[in-house]
């Protein structure tokens, strides 16, 4: 068994019994960047010889037994993120002359802990996008099969995973953005409680449903980084200082009966999806279906609320403070508008107009407001159900990957590929996608749990006992 094939636990142990170097590791995941990154365009920039210097910095630490609790973890991290002295792209042109002063607090707290930052991974245009074929500097393709997508937004960091690049990612999940690429992969992706990991350093697209959480191939591996990562920092108001115990086990998992007949659910995952349910109940849990009256409210009132934010949180890229800038500039007016077509791609010129639109004076009570107390209906019906469950669960997708370019005509139906996965961040709660066998062409297919707030242990525990045969 190769070291990229077991949990961080285990090369631990070979790292400090002396049995292996990080700078071993280092070169054999550098190796599977140069042998498959030109054909999936996984990462946009690598790091090569800062990666190898810094192997060798913490392998003199873990002789003199110095190291942080992550050395040797070799880690990929999403355009989206600020890593000081290095380019963050957010997957656009609009910001490809920009170097962050200052690293987000996800990213820091990894290097603290002597994780290597091995490169910077693609991603759909600001996060927006489910294939990542929203990304102007091309898509993602899949490792099982490259004529497939790899999902999104966070395609990129799924593949540099899967493929071997990486040990983990740190990515970002605004509506499934870390759990449907980690499903189409074949991987493990957390999203966290909402308020539970530190925005800070994290370039924006809709604040109150941003989350930034790891893709791994072990739930082990999930649960140690976020370990890490949590917690406040000072920087972000949106922190919550809730700690509260592992709730108690009351062996009841609840599935909602409108996910699991939608009629857009692939035969071969709803049949996974059933075999899995088996294994809970062997398992000693009571599975049953529940009602959700909002399941055709969910998308409407997810993208109300995030192109609305987006509208916001964009308007500070105008070509004045950083970024780019256009060359056509003539007035002010004229600057702003040039430098906004020239960079921000078709669908972030597709959301901020139906969030500005929904923004204005003659709809804002029509969309916006209703829409925010629609999210409250869904908060409280998803816990609801969790005060009587422990768990909710589901496919993570309606169907594995798609082809390259197959839903890139319809908005709205790569909009549909967010119907399972929009609730976690809706309700706030954290979602856990972990791999459930493939499909019949050899494509990936996810499950789904979820949770309530801030139980993201009692999450990760079951997603390892029942991830356990997935590798």
């Amino acid at each position: 068994m190769s070291f990229t094939s077991q949990p961080y636990a285990k090369i631990r142990e070979k790292l400090l019994a002396g049995e292996l170097s990080v700078s071993t590791i280092v070169a054999q995941h550098l190796a599977q960047i140069q042998a498959y990154n030109h054909s999936l365009n996984a990462f946009l920039e690598v790091y090569e010889e800062e990666a190898i210097l810094k192997a060798v910095q913490v392998d003199e630490k873990i002789k003199a037994g110095t190291a942080g609790k992550l050395a040797g973890l070799v880690v990929g991290i999403k355009d989206l993120l600020c890593y000081e002295g290095h380019h963050s792209y957010a997957g656009s042109k609009i910001l490809d002359t920009f170097k962050s002063t200052f690293s987000a607090t996800a990213v820091q707290r990894l290097l603290d802990e002597d994780a290597i930052i091995i490169g910077r991974q693609n991603c759909d245009e600001f996060g927006m996008g489910s294939t990542n074929e929203n990304s102007a500097y091309g898509p993602v393709l899949n490792f099982a099969n490259q004529a497939y997508v790899a999902g999104g937004s966070s395609g990129g960091s799924a593949v540099a995973v899967q493929a071997g690049m990486c040990q983990v990612s740190l990515g970002t999940d605004t509506g499934g953005s870390i759990r449907m690429p980690a499903a189409f992969c074949g991987v493990v992706g957390l999203k966290p409680t909402y308020g539970l990991v530190s925005r800070w350093g994290l370039i924006a697209y809709a604040s109150s449903f941003d989350t930034i959480g790891p893709i791994t191939n072990y739930v082990s591996d999930a649960r140690l980084v976020l370990d890490v990562i949590k917690g406040d920092d000072g920087q972000d108001s949106t922190l919550s200082s809730i700690t509260p115990a592992i709730q108690n086990d009351k062996k009841r998992i609840a599935y909602i009966k409108e996910v699991v007949e939608h009629p857009s659910l692939q035969p071969e995952i709803k049949e996974a999806f059933q075999r899995k349910i088996a294994s809970l109940q062997a398992l000693g849990y009571v599975v049953e279906g529940v009602d959700f009256p909002y399941i055709d409210q969910l998308l409407p009132t997810y993208y109300v609320l995030t192109t609305a934010e987006s509208s916001s949180n964009l308007s500070r890229f105008d070509g004045v403070k950083f970024g780019h800038r256009t060359e056509k500039a003539g007035d002010l007016l004229q600057l702003y508008k040039r430098t906004r077509q020239e960079g921000f791609g078709e669908e972030v010129q597709r959301r901020i107009m139906l969030g500005t639109f929904v923004l204005s004076a003659d709809y804002y009570d029509a969309y916006y407001t209703k829409a925010q107390k629609v999210r409250r209906l869904i908060q409280d019906k998803t816990l609801a159900i969790l005060g009587a469950y422990d768990f909710i669960i589901s496919p993570t997708t309606s169907s594995t990957a798609y082809k390259v370019g197959e839903k890139t005509a319809d908005p709205i139906q790569m909009y549909l590929g967010d119907l399972f996965t929009v609730q976690a961040n809706v309700a706030g709660i954290p979602g856990l996608s972990i791999p459930m066998g493939v499909d019949s062409e050899g494509l990936p297919m996810g499950f789904q749990l979820m949770t309530s707030p801030y139980q993201e242990q009692k999450l990760l525990n079951l997603g390892e006992l029942i991830n356990s045969d997935e590798k």
